[in-house]
């Protein structure tokens, strides 16, 4: 053995389920600054044993827009960064538009850091003023 192999800390370590999330988190939309389980388009990821003792990981996640250009861009970075977590062995994504995503499914934080107000889609306070065209 070499004395890397001897090393402990450079076993990778063993699989768990959060490690799902923690991955997913770094998946950004090319088009939006934010990461897309705070844009809130990660609907399920879950994992379970494959055929030959490894993971599997299912996602179901959506888009902003059933148009978005980038589509194949995010799925494939989801299922490369969730392939490379240990022990997996099969990763399926599978992309969806019911429900259809809206701004409600955001984090705070990425509301904040996209500039949205907390109370986004809350009805103007009694007293506001309107526009008068």
């Amino acid at each position: 053995m070499t004395p890397i192999e001897n090393n402990p800390q450079s076993a990778p370590a063993p699989f768990r389920e959060e490690m799902i999330w923690q991955q997913l988190k770094t998946v950004r939309d090319p088009e939006i600054p934010v990461n897309i389980v705070d844009l809130g388009l990660i609907y399920e990821a879950a994992a379970s044993d494959a055929a030959d003792g490894g993971k599997r990981i299912a996602v179901r996640m959506t888009l902003t827009a059933p148009g978005c250009a980038m589509s194949d861009v995010i799925k494939a970075e989801v299922e490369r960064k969730l392939a490379g977590l240990p022990d997996v062995r099969e990763v399926h994504v599978d992309v969806v538009f019911d429900p259809p995503w809206d701004k409600s499914r955001m984090s705070e934080a990425a509301k904040l850091q996209l500039g949205f107000d907390m109370d986004y889609g809350s009805p103007a306070p009694s007293g506001a003023f309107k526009i008068v065209r």
